[in-house]
């Protein structure tokens, strides 16, 4: 799972991702906070205008959706639908939900766009350098293990069937393996946002992990706020505020999610293409999108790009990006033209 550097703010409710306190709460009552955990992270929403009495039964539901879209999506759990899929060595298609379909469908056509360099087949190198459910290397894996691991993955080897009795996803290659951590938090926000809706609540701020999204306004009638936290080890420390203006958000960074081998920092984000980790200098690529699904796959891949890539491809697919960079001792950042609009405070 990605290590998310946002905490979002509102004048009167808070949701700190990064495990701040929520100290502005008290001061409204009308500011309801839901929060637990889910597929190795934590979830938190903030309402406004909501009934105090309806906190339990929210609490219930937001946790029992949380746990189905787990049993469908984790690779931790050897009886998740995705799991089966994996174990599976067959070519036949393999029935799926609805929404594990378009999850995939959307990740394939950001692999697609980022010439796969977002790789949700990528599990093997995932699990080789330790990152999956596997246990951590005690030594760097040899380049005749990466070859192998490389060898069971591929965009092109993963297919996903509509047909009139449902959806099924399909393999060519035995071994594929896929992986869709570096979408699920995406995916896990914009369904309880639905659930929000659903419940007749129309302000509100959803967190799964660092994928974030928001709609109406705070307990105060204000916008929601999210700040991008400055990649160092103080945990509020701002670098910049936005409002999502009904958008979702997500930041994948290589900061803080890494183990330390012989002396060399061995960061989660694997580049599919060398089969290792990433080496360049962009520490945090944070995406504002429609859903919170859409920045969820377009961050990964930005930050497998690095900085030159990621800016490119962020001006020629019109994204709302906002970089951060590692310069010598310090930090540097660049945001595209479409995420200036949404900037509150630089």
């Amino acid at each position: 799972m990605k290590k998310n550097w946002l905490y979002c703010t509102g004048l009167t409710a808070f949701i700190l991702l990064s495990g701040c306190d929520d100290h502005n709460q008290s001061r409204d009552n009308s500011a309801m906070v839901l929060e637990g955990s889910t597929m190795g992270t934590f979830w938190r929403i903030s309402l406004a205008g909501v009934a105090p009495e309806r906190k339990a039964s929210l609490q219930k539901a937001v946790q029992q959706q949380l746990d189905e879209d787990d049993r469908q999506l984790s690779t931790w759990k050897n009886d998740s639908v995705l799991s089966r899929f994996n174990q599976y060595r067959g070519s036949d298609p393999q029935p799926v939900s609805e929404n594990m379909a378009d999850i995939v469908s959307l990740s394939l056509r950001i692999g697609r766009k980022t010439a796969g360099a977002m790789d949700i087949t990528v599990g093997p190198l995932v699990n080789l350098w330790g990152f999956g459910p596997d246990k951590q290397p005690v030594k760097e894996p040899t380049q005749a293990q990466i070859d192998a691991a490389k060898a069971l993955t591929g965009l092109q080897h993963l297919r996903v069937i509509q047909k009139a009795e449902g959806a099924y996803l399909q393999k060519d290659l035995p071994g594929l393996y896929v992986d869709l951590s570096t979408v699920g938090e995406g995916f896990a926000t914009d369904h309880l946002a639905r659930l929000m809706e659903k419940e007749g609540i129309n302000s509100y701020l959803v967190s799964v992990g660092g994928a974030v999204l928001t709609r109406g306004k705070n307990a105060q009638g204000q916008p929601w706020k999210v700040a991008i936290q400055k990649p160092t080890d103080r945990e509020n420390a701002v670098q910049a505020v936005v409002d999502l203006q009904g958008h979702g958000i997500s930041t994948s960074g290589s900061y803080r999610n890494y183990y330390e081998l012989n002396g060399k920092r061995i960061s989660h984000v694997i580049d599919p293409v060398t089969g290792r980790p990433i080496q360049h200098k962009l520490v945090s690529a944070t995406v504002i999108a429609t859903t919170a699904l859409e920045a969820d796959g377009w961050d990964t891949g930005l930050m497998v790009l690095g900085e030159e890539k990621a800016k490119a491809l962020a001006l020629r697919e019109n994204l709302a990006v906002y970089l951060i960079e590692k310069q010598g001792e310090g930090f540097s950042s660049w945001m595209s033209p479409q995420f200036k609009a949404f900037i509150v405070q630089p």
